[in-house]
């Protein structure tokens, strides 16, 4: 049974965990300002001396994400607590594909996650040895017919995808993400390696983790609420993200269900 978190906020269960996993986009900010009273359960739990980690499905480095956080007026002490999908991804790119060719996936805004091995970026995607998804193009951000068309010549190629989020709600505006295109390449028999919630990976490299009793905080049942399932880690639900209008409709038992998901808690926004 989900317990709503409404009335008694954050605060009623915070001191039974450890570490706080909480994810940014339609949690802490909705893609163009910050949401306040999630900014003040931040500020809370370091009086508490609470550990928390801002996980986010965005694929850039987390420097760059401190940037834009910056510039919407989140504080240091704050932005310090940032780990991204993309930066999980870079460790594996660098291990394993640091010297081959690669097609970019996604908007001119993400080249600057492979920065350093922008040497290997292939213009054609005939003489690419791995495809790097970060997102969509900008001139085809709606159709994912295009992707379908552009990548079922290609399957035999890996596909690496830095953000497996399939949707985002920007102010009022709902978006596709890169998993919705790593999703066409799969249904059509491609091979996908997903950096980012919900896989293990992205939460292990953020902090050391062992022995922590863990509430994970998002908005998304694929990815914020199925990791926590996955890793045994407590979920909390943000209902006015990228669910509001189905949880209206159905009932958070309901939906839940749908997605194959357990959902401990569940609150309208994050406050304290």
């Amino acid at each position: 049974m989900t317990k709503n978190l409404d009335n008694k906020g954050l605060q009623a269960i915070a001191e039974n965990y450890d570490l706080f996993y909480i994810d940014l986009w339609g949690v802490v900010h909705n893609g163009i300002k910050l949401h306040e009273k999630a900014i003040f359960v931040l500020k809370e739990l370091l009086k508490l001396n609470k550990e928390f980690i801002l996980l986010t499905n965005a694929p850039r480095p987390n420097d760059t994400v401190k940037i834009i956080l910056k510039k919407m007026g989140m504080e240091e002490n704050l932005r310090n607590h940032v780990f991204t999908s993309g930066e999980a991804s870079l460790s594996y790119l660098e291990k394993n594909h640091n010297s081959q060719k690669f097609f970019h996936i996604g908007p001119p805004r993400d080249f600057d996650l492979f920065e350093n091995f922008k040497k290997y970026k292939s213009n054609n995607i005939i003489n690419c040895e791995y495809l790097l998804c970060t997102g969509l193009f900008d001139e085809h951000d709606k159709d994912l017919n295009f992707y379908k068309e552009l990548l079922e010549k290609y399957i035999n190629k890996k596909m690496i995808c830095t953000n497996p989020d399939l949707i985002v709600d920007k102010g009022n505006r709902r978006e596709l993400c890169a998993g919705s295109v790593a999703l066409v390449f799969e249904k059509m028999g491609g091979e996908v390696v997903y950096f980012g919630k919900p896989y293990a990976e992205v939460y292990n490299q953020s902090i050391d983790n062992r022995n922590k009793k863990i509430l994970s905080i998002g908005d998304n049942l694929n990815t914020d609420i199925k990791g926590a399932n996955l890793l045994n880690y407590d979920s909390l639900l943000i209902s006015n993200g990228v669910h509001k209008n189905e949880i209206m409709d159905q009932g958070i038992e309901q939906i839940a269900k749908e997605y194959e998901t357990v959902v401990n808690y569940i609150q309208s926004d994050l406050k304290w």
